[in-house]
């Protein structure tokens, strides 16, 4: 039966996306023996991105010793796929579980990731895809900026490198120094959120307290970044306080535009372009797609949404295969999507369905491979 693509986000807290296209292949192999299948794990730009863009188009991994979150020395890594491209997952870096518990949202810096970054470019890298997501920093990307030759300066001209809570101190920002590699590099930024820099929308109210941050620290948080984004007008010539995606990763969306040149995009489109989906659907049977929950806010960039669009302009039906469906998941109709199967075939709450999550998928794809199996015999 032709050409099928699988190309499902991980179902939070249950499976990869990796894992996901192991059971929807499976499923379609027994039924589907001639079937050509192309898997393409998805990455969202959080934990496990590199992993993910590596398993869906080769490459390898680079170790990099760099610094770590809070300071300490870590060995981290980026991808570099085929073509050259390196992707970075600022949480390699800078992620909440290299706090070991002790989260600092006021202390912890970004500086391990710019040093991931510096390695990539300097190794031959002309384009990166940065992640955002995971992050136990809210540091406004200084940290990544002030590694690559940003200087950022206080009331008295002295260098220091700011953290979350330092903000306060900034007086003027001296970008003459960017590294000339990372200047001439073409830098993606994958980033799912749409909050702005600043306000009760903003980085350090809505993501502050998962990073240890309290009512007091969030307030103090959001004025250092307020003041931030005042200086970076002021200095670079770039309004980023109310940029959609600009609160991502502690600011860092904001502060990837304003001092690398980075173009912030959703992560879907960023993986799309990238395994080169517009060429790989053209003629294909159909696609297999999938996310933990589809509901309303699923129109807003998700993956399942995202592939539906692109694929419907091809022309391919799009079968989306979910955890749980939700209030507003009809909505994905309009949007190319063809039929939604829910995995939660006992209609049980997510705590106890999380437990067979595996196993749901596998019966659903037995059920649905059954069923492509007896069409294409017609």
């Amino acid at each position: 039966m032709g050409k099928w693509i699988l190309i499902p986000d991980s179902f939070k807290g249950t499976m990869s996306s990796e894992e996901i296209c192991a059971v929807m292949a499976a499923a379609l192999r027994r039924h589907l023996p001639e079937a050509d299948i192309v898997s393409v794990p998805v990455a969202d730009g959080g934990e496990g991105s590199v992993d993910a863009f590596l398993t869906a188009l080769g490459g390898r991994r680079e170790e990099v010793p760099c610094t770590g979150p809070d300071g300490r020395p870590i060995t981290a890594f980026y991808g570099r796929l085929p073509d050259g491209t390196a992707v970075v997952e600022m949480a390699a870096a800078a992620g909440l579980p290299l706090m070991e518990g002790h989260l600092c949202a006021e202390g912890a810096t970004t500086y391990g990731v710019g040093e991931l970054l510096r390695a990539a470019v300097h190794a031959g890298a002309k384009r990166v895809i940065l992640g955002l997501g995971g992050s136990a920093t809210n540091d406004g990307g200084c940290g990544c900026a002030a590694a690559l030759g940003i200087r950022f300066l206080d009331r008295d001209g002295v260098p220091f490198v700011p953290v979350g809570g330092t903000l306060d101190r900034l007086d003027r920002i001296d970008a003459s120094g960017l590294d000339p590699a990372v200047r001439a590099a073409d830098i993606t930024v994958m980033c799912d959120i749409d909050n702005p820099l600043c306000g009760p929308n903003g980085a350090s109210a809505v993501f502050g307290p998962q990073k240890g941050a309290g009512p007091e620290m969030v307030a103090r948080l959001d004025g250092n970044l307020g003041h931030l984004a005042d200086i970076i007008r002021r200095d670079l010539g770039m309004e980023i306080r109310d940029l959609p995606g600009s609160g991502a990763a502690g600011g860092m969306g904001g502060g990837m535009v304003a001092f690398l040149g980075g173009r912030l995009q959703m992560g879907i489109e960023t993986v799309l372009d990238t395994v080169g989906f517009d060429a790989m659907v053209q003629g294909a049977s159909g696609v297999l797609t999938g996310e933990g929950r589809i509901d309303g806010q699923s129109l807003r960039g998700k993956v399942v949404v995202g592939v539906a669009r692109r694929a419907a302009a091809a022309g391919v039906p799009v079968i989306a295969v979910v955890g749980d469906v939700a209030p507003g998941a009809a909505a994905a109709y309009e949007q190319g999507v063809t039929a939604i199967f829910s995995t939660n075939r006992q209609a049980v709450p997510w705590e106890q369905a999380k437990h067979t999550a595996k196993e749901d998928l596998a019966a659903v794809m037995e059920d649905l491979s059954r069923l492509l199996a007896a069409m294409g015999q017609r």
